[in-house]
């Protein structure tokens, strides 16, 4: 319990309750050893605090220690900035500069808001937390560095990972231990000592008594959803501190600094998209061809059972009819098409007689528009007209009769 103490009398962590005195027991433990460690938390917590723990009490803490804020680097800059650059890798590198990796080699890197890291540098950053290698943009050069890597965030990452904004092999590697900072509202007993805290220090620096509050107002500020955590409860008592002439302070006042978004409404719960939603036009193009693919084995299905099954007249024009109904799904009720086979089959020659099909349909013979054909075909007209004589065929088809001769043996029309 000393121990814990010392460590917040000297980080400047104030608070009693079970939480942070867990976070802070989990991070002595782990900081002698190289294991990657992930803070979550919501924002404004005190997430920072952790990974100065962790340095100071390993075997690093001779080392350097860089805080990097990955939400507040571009996404075009934040290779260079991680991971160095060589002279002329892009427009405006005119030397080569070191990354925050090769810097702190040997020491410890703190990556805050890691889930807003790109997906192209977290491939990066994975490989440097499995091998240790890194290559500075725009070389090939492959160099090794020592680091200890301390990530936070304030996201679900288990949501991001389903959305695709974050990789989880990454998260898995980032989160050997992971290290979680209760909100404030789960820490209500420290709420009035963080807030004489902060009234203290402003009282200090703008040099004016500082601020009390009434057995009342205290209530009301434990009670307060503090949706900022530790960050808007600071907010508020340096604004209470310069506002106020009235150093102790009522209900009343206190409720004029309190905004209304305190009180917690319900949240709204997103459906799951059903399994037959589409995320891409690919998979819905894929599901109408396969559809086609379907309706087209049925319709082979019944045309072989009308051309080869001893069948009535009725039922063959109500197959017909059900082949070119509007409704485009085959109804499996219509026929059962194993009844329609007949123990005694008669040979096909015998069934094809000239009134038996005179249900069917006239299928227009499509007109072809290639050359080749019309070509054929001109050739054999002429032929005709002219009763073979091909002098006479090759003036009308206006060619010399040595071409009508090599394309009579070229489309092999010579009978």
């Amino acid at each position: 319990m000393e121990e814990l103490q010392n460590v917040k009398q000297r980080f400047g962590i104030i608070g009693m309750s079970e939480g942070v005195n867990r976070s802070i027991e989990k991070s002595l433990r782990v900081a002698p050893t190289d294991i990657s460690v992930l803070v979550t938390g919501e924002s404004g917590v005190g997430k920072e605090n952790i990974p100065k723990i962790i340095h100071q009490f390993s075997h690093r803490k001779h080392s350097k220690y860089i805080a990097v804020n990955c939400g507040a680097i571009p996404e075009g800059t934040i290779d260079s900035e991680l991971f160095g650059h060589e002279k002329g890798a892009f427009t405006g590198a005119t030397s080569t500069r070191k990354g925050y990796f090769e810097v702190a080699d040997g020491g410890t890197i703190f990556l805050d808001e890691v889930g807003e890291l790109p997906m192209a540098t977290q491939v990066r950053l994975l490989r440097v937390l499995e091998t240790g290698e890194f290559i500075k943009v725009g070389s090939s050069v492959v160099q090794k560095t020592n680091v200890r890597i301390v990530a936070a965030t304030n996201l679900d990452m288990n949501e991001a990972i389903q959305k695709d904004k974050f990789r989880e092999d990454l998260f898995y590697r980032l989160s050997t231990v992971e290290i979680n900072i209760p909100p404030l509202r789960d820490r209500k007993q420290d709420i009035p000592l963080l807030f004489r805290k902060f009234a203290s220090d402003f009282a200090e620096k703008y040099r004016m008594p500082s601020l009390k509050l009434t057995d009342d107002a205290v209530k009301i500020l434990t009670a307060y959803h503090w949706q900022g955590n530790i960050r808007q409860l600071r907010n508020i008592a340096e604004q209470m501190s310069v506002l106020e002439k009235d150093r102790i302070l009522s209900i009343e006042k206190l409720r004029n600094y309190l905004p209304n978004s305190g009180i917690q409404l319900p949240a709204i719960v997103k459906n799951k998209k059903s399994q037959s939603d589409f995320s891409s036009e690919r998979e819905i193009l894929y599901k109408v061809l396969f559809d086609m693919k379907n309706d087209l084995n049925e319709l082979k299905k019944i045309t072989m059972k009308l051309m080869n099954s001893d069948m009535s007249k009725e039922e063959k024009e109500g197959l017909i009819q059900q082949i070119h109904s509007n409704n485009h799904e085959i109804s499996n009720n219509s026929y059962d098409l194993g009844l329609l086979k007949n123990d005694s089959k008669k040979d096909i020659n015998e069934k094809n007689d000239t009134n038996k099909f005179e249900y069917a349909e006239t299928i227009e013979e499509v007109e072809t528009l290639s050359i080749l054909d019309k070509e054929i075909e001109l050739i054999k007209k002429a032929l005709e007209r002219s009763k073979g004589k091909r002098k006479l065929a090759a003036d009308e088809l206006g060619i010399s009769e040595r071409t009508l001769y090599r394309k009579i043996k070229q489309y092999d029309l010579q009978n």
